[in-house]
């Protein structure tokens, strides 16, 4: 009878795998983790900000070091598997690194976003700012992109990523416990920075998802 009672009790409990969450992360070096050792990569890490704030999510690494915007649009297909419930977007800097016509990043981005509203998957578009070295005209068109795009297609928007590291600059020693000695990035300190900061939106993303 207590085997009994215990299988009944089991039986009625939900199961943790059938709450889990899939959110695929499509990106390039900063969300590959490059030069950072396995487990300390903003993958990892996010997907252990998550569990320990009780969310069961399983965060896919589906970043490339080194891919463009179309690149990401190139593998979006086999990338979003059935399994996928939710998607990170955090493409755009190796565009500005090669400066490329704000246009066609625009373009893929907004390619990508449709592809997921096809789908009926929740988005959390992430941006980044163009340096001032690039012009005006480059900077403003590149720093419109996400916030546009973010509007047009009902995506959550994380406006920066560096934003998290740039706000302690003033720190001392702060490149260096932040970046990585490429000056491009950052280190694992920098990454968990970075977590704490877009954390509650992945969250939001994820309640999305649910719902």
């Amino acid at each position: 009878m207590r085997n009994m009672s215990l299988a009944l009790v089991f039986s009625a409990m939900p199961s943790l795998a059938a709450e889990d969450v899939t959110v695929l992360a499509l990106g390039d070096s900063l969300t590959a983790g490059y030069g950072l050792p396995e487990g300390e990569g903003f993958v990892p890490q996010l997907q252990q900000w998550l569990r320990d704030h009780g969310q069961a999510v399983e965060v896919v690494n589906a970043g490339v070091s080194g891919d463009t915007t179309a690149g990401g649009l190139a593998r979006l297909g086999w990338s979003l598997t059935p399994e996928v419930d939710a998607m990170i977007v955090n493409l755009g800097g190796n565009d500005m690194l090669r400066g490329l016509d704000p246009g066609l990043s625009r373009s893929n981005l907004e390619a990508i976003l449709k592809e997921a509203r096809a789908r009926e998957l929740p988005v959390l578009l992430v941006g980044l700012e163009a340096p001032g070295n690039y012009g005006p005209d480059y900077k403003r068109d590149f720093d419109a992109i996400f916030p546009d795009l973010a509007r047009s297609y009902e995506a959550d928007l994380e406006a920066n990523f560096f934003a998290p590291l740039t706000a302690r600059l003033d720190e001392p020693d702060a490149r260096q416990r932040y970046m990585q000695p490429d000056g491009i990035h950052p280190s694992t300190e920098g990454v968990a920075v970075i977590v704490e900061e877009i954390g509650p939106r992945v969250q939001a993303l994820v309640e999305r998802a649910r719902n």
